[in-house]
């Protein structure tokens, strides 16, 4: 009862704003209302905001910008006034059907504007840049816009700079044919390749493709309820074409995958015969784009909507391809395909941009609780547990902003040497910036209450919207773990080869180990030296560990890819490779990531820039050092896993200062934000029901 007694004593004296110690009041004060201040007048900029930006966009402000008022300025992109303010922004309380077609629409208006002008038929690094920062745009507004825009641009149409179906798994009269009608989307493309029973597997998709050498037709079928076109963008309601992924049987034998053009409707939107279309219903998000299932019931197609770059079948029925083994060829196929993750990887930190620059300006004004009777409220990023949970976050953010044009320089640069680096460095990007992704948008919910869950405010509406990124484009786990397997191959190369690591970021496997200092201080925690030494050395550790490990099961006769399954399923060594895989593709992730935020700060002459900028890679660096891996292989002591700990609330505290210039860098004009970012009150205001 005493306890009840004391508990019920503190909540009086909170709702009566006395102190514990003065007497209980009799009645309850009046409060004065709140008001609210924008952010601008009391947080003081100690840089240029716009230097900034053009650090952190990298390439294409004006195109950015351009686009933004493109969508700014029509009714299709639904405007609406909330707080004084014009917000544009899906209405994702529609219906589904209503959301398919009103992104049609705002697709349709795009292409009458001229927004895609020059995609098929310009060629170089320029035009390349433009078009990841197109959609990085794109996202912002809307996620099934851009996904629509991606399936029929880059997995269809096969733009060169993402490396889709026609252009490069098809030859010139496939160009010829198809591109023209594409660029002005009077062909609407889909790419259907995964199925209900097989989605990363694509080696094992089970449509099959026979052919008939009399009428020179290719005859596709779905032969079980498994092998069923599932989730495939587009269609269910919209498009005319699709790209086919299916087994390519020639006299009864198979010549494994292949990729087919085979017209699902025609020009008034009915289906062709023998072809059979559900929709795949209601999503958590998304619901902008018509996701269907497709079932081919011998589907006959001409000879020559075979995408033959890397194999053809002759008039007669001979298969033809220059690469006899069937696993090359099988690589050489879907190797381009892997360059979606780089669009991917891109255009999923412009969101978490987004939702942080919408969670950080509401922290700057919503205020809670009183730290004594009759002074006003605390502004919530006043409060550390607020900055602790925020603006690691942010750093966080600027360091996968800066990892993204390390990325998209490599692709840009691509040579036909160069695939396998991309393919390395967009699947782990691709998986860490997704997860990091959802985590910094639940993260943003939460620290905006209540308000968060509205849809209007976009935080926890995009959680639901941009969840399908963790599985899309490959399983973020299965890519994480081909990152594994890949530092493996290069691990045992260089020591086969008796030569020095070169390549992927591995060169400082080739100087001496690094030494974590017994005592760390401030100053050294917070280096850029101490923190990129720490994350090598961590690295460094796994790759031997897992090198050892996949040995042990070699020697005993295994293959290493078996040595790598059996391994995860039976090791019984402290750590199980399994688990050593995971940290080695974090490890291998978080050191990349960090190395290109640490070459860009170098770039930059001494400024106050320059200075905000090393704040927020130091915080970089230790959330990084942070990380559980650091004692659990006994890298950091735990004295200085806890001075890492307690550095990063001091360097949180000052970063406070900067918090609302860092996220005005990000540059997204207010009306893609949302209301709680900026007049919270007036926006919640009867007067605005009214309206």
């Amino acid at each position: 009862m005493d306890r009840a007694f004391e508990r019920t004593k503190i909540l009086t004296d909170h709702l009566l704003q006395s102190s514990p110690s003065s007497p209980v009041q009799t009645s309850l004060s009046s409060n004065a209302c709140f008001n609210y201040t924008p952010p601008e007048l009391s947080e003081k900029y100690a840089f240029d905001t716009k230097e900034m930006r053009r650090l952190i966009d990298g390439h294409h402000l004006e195109v950015r910008d351009r686009l933004f008022g493109m969508m700014s300025q029509s009714k299709l992109f639904n405007p609406r006034v909330r707080g004084g303010k014009v917000f544009v922004s899906p209405d994702y309380n529609q219906p589904m059907e209503q959301q398919r077609e009103i992104t049609l629409k705002r697709i349709d208006y795009l292409f009458d504007r001229g927004a895609f002008k020059g995609w098929l038929t310009e060629q170089g690094e320029e035009i390349e840049l433009r078009k990841f920062a197109s959609f990085e745009v794109f996202g912002i507004f809307d996620h099934s816009m851009g996904i629509m825009l991606a399936v029929h641009f880059f997995l269809w149409c096969a733009i060169p700079f993402l490396g889709g179906a026609v252009q490069v798994f098809g030859t010139k009269h496939h160009h010829d044919k198809w591109l023209r009608d594409t660029e002005t989307h009077v062909v609407k493309g889909c790419f259907a390749m995964s199925e209900l029973g097989h989605g990363s597997n694509v080696r094992g998709v089970e449509t099959v493709t026979t052919y008939d050498s009399n009428t020179q037709e290719f005859v596709i079928n779905t032969p079980c309820e498994s092998a069923q076109k599932f989730w495939i963008g587009g269609a269910a309601k919209h498009a005319t074409h699709a790209i086919v992924f299916s087994q390519l049987n020639i006299n009864g034998s198979n010549q494994g995958v292949h990729a087919f053009i085979a017209q699902i409707r025609d020009a008034d939107g009915y289906l062709c015969p023998n072809v059979r279309i559900a929709d795949c219903g209601r999503k958590i998000g998304l619901n902008g784009v018509d996701n269907g299932r497709i079932w081919f019931d011998n589907v006959r197609v001409p000879r020559e909507n075979l995408l033959n770059s890397v194999a053809d079948v002759s008039a007669d029925g001979k298969y033809l391809s220059s690469i006899n083994d069937p696993d090359q060829r099988f690589a050489a196929f879907l190797a381009p395909l892997t360059i979606g993750r780089v669009s991917i990887a891109t255009s999923t930190v412009y969101i978490s941009k987004a939702g942080l620059t919408i969670a950080i300006r509401y922290a700057l004004t919503r205020r809670a609780f009183s730290l004594k009777p009759n002074e006003p409220e605390v502004l919530l990023l006043d409060y550390p547990s607020y900055q602790r949970r925020l603006l690691p976050l942010l750093a966080k953010t600027y360091a996968m902003s800066f990892a993204s044009h390390y990325l998209k320089k490599l692709f840009v640069k691509r040579t036909p040497q160069s695939y396998k680096t991309i393919h390395i460095f967009s699947s782990a990007f691709k998986a860490t910036f997704t997860w990091n992704n959802l985590h910094i948008l639940q993260e943003c919910r939460e620290a905006c209450g209540g308000q968060g869950l509205r849809t209007e405010n976009h935080v926890g509406q995009w959680k639901a919207e941009f969840d399908v990124q963790s599985t899309f484009e490959g399983d973020n786990y299965i890519l994480m773990q081909q990152i594994s397997k890949a530092l493996l191959t290069e691990y045992v190369a260089a020591k086969k080869r008796k030569k020095a690591f070169k390549g992927l970021g591995l060169e400082h496997m080739n100087k001496p180990c690094p030494v974590i200092p017994s005592q760390l201080t401030s100053t050294a925690l917070r280096s850029s030296q101490f923190q990129m030494d720490a994350l090598c050395l961590r690295e460094r550790d796994l790759l031997n560990r897992f090198a050892a490990e996949i040995s042990q099961y070699q020697a005993k006769g295994l293959s290493k890819e078996h040595a790598f399954n059996k391994s995860n399923s039976h090791s019984t060594s402290v750590h199980q490779s399994y688990h050593i895989a995971e940290d080695l593709g974090r490890a291998f992730t978080d050191r990349s990531i960090f190395q290109a935020f640490a070459e860009a700060e170098a770039t930059l002459a001494a400024s106050s820039l320059k200075d905000v900028l090393g704040m927020v890679r130091s915080l970089y660096g230790l959330i990084c050092v942070e990380d559980a891996s650091f004692l659990r292989y006994g890298y950091l002591s735990t004295e200085n896993a806890a001075a890492v700990r307690s550095e990063i609330t001091k360097v949180c505290g000052e970063l406070r200062p900067h918090a609302l210039a860092l996220v005005s860098s990000f540059g997204i004009p207010d009306a893609f934000l949302s209301p709680i970012a900026f007049n919270w009150i007036d926006a919640n205001s009867w007067s605005s029901i009214q309206q």
